[in-house]
């Protein structure tokens, strides 16, 4: 049953009479307690406007209706502030009212009463709160929605920077998000309305041009839908058609997308033809398309590849009467329903509450944010997984069995192999595509036929990362790739331990003892793994961690491992800041000198590495944030202390050319570590140096003077990945 949307319902007997419209049977005395009390409790407040609060509370309700939701979630919307803005408990709401509106309104109360060091973190952690929240039960964010919405639709009463603040987050988390649940309707009015607080002048000089041609578009529609309706009436087909112009921020991001101006905005008419059966929809496509040329690329079939939010319809853009582009969506009355109701439509009339096993196929996406949450600590970070999950772009690929699977743009057969079972991505060893053989970083396309292939006892690649597109592929990889760093981090700081424990005359059974987890409490570690990770990664040395067990006079002042980790090259010009005692070593991708930024990352066994900070190896190290730690250089007072850095000299070949440059060398005061040159075919050569300099500023002189000698093209520096 349609029912139509009514901004304002100023009282009680307002809403209860369009939820009888819809719900006969819904519980009418809960709806009456429920406002009663929350008038109560709000009597002595006001909007920022100066209305009576309840009038809030009565709009959000309003809106509910609007999605036809059941008596339950009406009730929890009347009472949704009553605990975070009055004395009003959770224990209160739970006697008066049941378990289920208390879960409602306590679920909402708890996203506004978190604090936070900053405004960035708040934003970030309430919509973590929210998705755990939705997947307890999906009521939850129908009611924040309707929240937001009557936030929007009074906005202009808060100040300038509040509304900006309020419809960004809005167009950027609630819109694609009531998008990805189905509810068409609240997707448009949530993005109309904050395009309009956020650009208002576009949006103003918008809504001018398109009131203006207004009439001239609806007459235009007329005509078109008289055209439609005496084809449908030959072929005795039933469908009932309307028409709309698209809202204006479809037509603004249309403008931005293909840089034109209102003016060249063709397809911007829409007819909507609802009919009863699925048959009579591929009908009327055909009708349709006999008479009018179909727009390339603009036809999509909704109905044999539903979206994963249950949309379906057909969709196809046609060059209508006049030249002018017309947009047609057709589908049935259930069909209809959806699309406009979405998930809302799973509540309609009845008392429902988790998802049920019927429509839980349609949020697989919902399980995989929930389950990433778990695994990311850092709540920014969970908000740009969630972004990249509510976006709509989608393509649908075939398994051989013939099943629709959708997944994100641009995902590979990885994505897939994950979607599938955690174990297949794990497993996963190569894809054919079509029947064709495929790199596993192969981006698929709409209609691919994709064939998994796997292979017991095999693991994922940290590489993998770089390419998969999922939430859920990037979080079981990460899974995986920590549990096996874990383990080596594990045998290898027991070994480390065992070794020094020998060199000491110790038993390497104290490894597993009670002695060492107390020696191991000084730094603050309580339990065996976490002391043996500790040690594999560096982070401590077995010596450090060895010392606790020695007696004080076989004590030493200074760790071994760091005096073994000096003897093949000094690092006395590095500190690592806030850490003593822990070996370090230059990386011998980037070589970096003293001058240059750089960073160090902790390796498993043999301390920090230190790397520049543009050293190519960054990039793959950094997806294990954890491991970066900041370093700098230090002044040590030591002028003899050098650095080996490796040159790439390209010249011309001919003879002298290596003295010349070995004279420039020389004459700069440079050692020459290593040196190598070869030719090739076309009369030039490579000269591949490694050489020892005291600092950036050093390097810099001896790169110009090398770049400025005769017969030298060009001259690199090397950093190998």
């Amino acid at each position: 049953m349609a029912v139509s949307r009514s901004k304002e319902i100023n009282t009680i007997n307002g809403l209860i009479d369009k939820i009888f419209s819809y719900n006969p049977e819904a519980n009418f005395d809960l709806l009456q307690r429920a406002y009663a009390y929350s008038k109560e409790a709000h009597i002595k407040q006001k909007r920022v406007e100066g209305a009576p609060y309840i009038e809030h509370p009565l709009a959000v309700a309003a809106i509910l209706t609007d999605m036809c939701m059941d008596s339950t979630t009406i009730a929890a919307g009347l009472l949704h502030d009553t605990v975070e803005d009055t004395p009003t408990t959770i224990e209160d709401i739970k006697g008066m009212f049941g378990e289920k509106v208390a879960f409602l309104v306590e679920s909402l109360t708890k996203l506004s009463k978190m604090e936070f060091k900053t405004s960035e973190e708040a934003y970030a952690e309430n919509f973590r709160k929210i998705f755990l929240a939705m997947a307890k039960d999906i009521r939850v964010i129908l009611i924040k929605f309707a929240d937001r919405l009557h936030n929007l639709r009074t906005l202009e009463f808060l100040s300038e920077e509040k509304r900006k603040k309020i419809a960004k987050e809005t167009l950027e988390i609630y819109a694609p998000l009531a998008n990805r649940l189905g509810i068409g309707w609240l997707k448009t009015e949530f993005e109309d309305l904050s395009f309009k607080f956020l650009e208002p002048e576009i949006y103003g000089e918008l809504a001018y041009k398109v009131d203006k041609k207004r009439e001239e578009q609806e007459s235009y529609l007329n005509e078109t839908k008289e055209m439609v309706e005496k084809k449908l009436a030959e072929a005795k087909i039933f469908g009932n058609i309307s028409g709309r112009v698209k809202h204006y921020y479809g037509i603004y991001q249309k403008m931005l997308k293909q840089k034109i101006p209102f003016e060249e905005v063709y397809d911007v008419l829409a007819l909507r033809i609802i009919t009863d059966t699925k048959a009579n929809c591929y009908a009327i496509l055909g009708i349709i398309h006999a008479l009018w040329t179909p727009v390339p690329g603009r036809f999509k079939d909704y109905i044999g590849a539903p979206k994963s939010n249950m949309y379906q319809s057909i969709h196809t853009t046609v060059i209508g009467p006049k030249g002018e582009r017309v947009e047609f969506q057709i589908r049935t009355h259930k069909m209809d329903n959806i699309a406009e109701g979405g998930i809302a439509a799973h509540w309609r009339y009845k008392e429902r509450g988790p998802i049920d096993e019927k429509n839980n196929k349609y949020f697989l996406w919902l399980r995989d944010i929930v389950q990433a949450q778990k695994d990311m600590p850092d709540a920014k970070e969970f908000l740009e997984a969630v972004k990249v999950n509510i976006f709509p772009d989608t393509v649908y690929v075939f398994t051989p069995k013939g099943d629709v699977i959708e997944l994100q743009q641009d995902s590979t057969p990885v994505d897939l192999a994950y979607h599938i079972h955690t174990q297949i991505g794990n497993q996963c060893t190569g894809a054919k595509v079509n029947g064709k053989l495929v790199p596993l970083k192969h981006t698929l396309e709409n209609g691919d036929t994709v064939e998994i292939i796997s292979t017991p006892g095999h693991h994922p690649s940290r590489d993998w990362l770089k390419f998969v597109r999922t939430q859920k592929a990037k979080t079981r990889i990460k899974q995986w790739v920590r549990a096996e760093e874990r383990k080596k981090g594990v045998s290898l700081g027991k070994e480390l331990l065992e070794r020094v424990l020998r060199k000491h005359g110790l038993s390497p059974d104290l490894v597993n003892s009670k002695e060492m987890l107390e020696a191991a409490k000084h730094f603050k570690i309580s339990t065996q793994e976490d002391l043996l990770i500790a040690v594999g990664y560096g982070k401590l040395s077995a010596h450090q961690v060895v010392n606790k067990l020695l007696p004080e006079s076989e004590k030493d002042e200074k760790p071994l491992l760091r005096k073994e980790a000096q003897k093949t090259e000094p690092e006395k010009g590095i500190r690592i800041k806030g850490v003593d005692n822990i070996m370090f070593h230059r990386s011998k991708c980037c070589y970096p000198i003293p001058g240059e930024a750089v960073v160090g990352f902790v390796t498993r066994g043999r301390g920090v590495s230190i790397h520049t900070s543009d050293c190519p190896n960054l990039e793959s190290l950094a997806t294990d944030k954890d491991r970066l730690v900041d370093v700098e250089w230090v002044a040590n007072g030591d002028s003899d202390l050098t650095y080996t850095i490796k040159l790439s000299v390209y010249t011309v070949d001919k003879t002298g050319m290596l003295a010349d440059i070995s004279e420039v060398i020389s004459a700069s005061g440079i050692n020459i570590n290593y040196l190598d040159a070869s030719s090739t075919r076309n009369k030039q050569a490579y000269i591949n140096l490694i050489l020892e300099v005291k600092n950036k500023q050093q390097f810099n002189d001896i790169f110009k003077k090398l770049s400025q000698v005769s017969g030298v093209i060009e001259v690199k520096r090397v950093k190998t990945t």
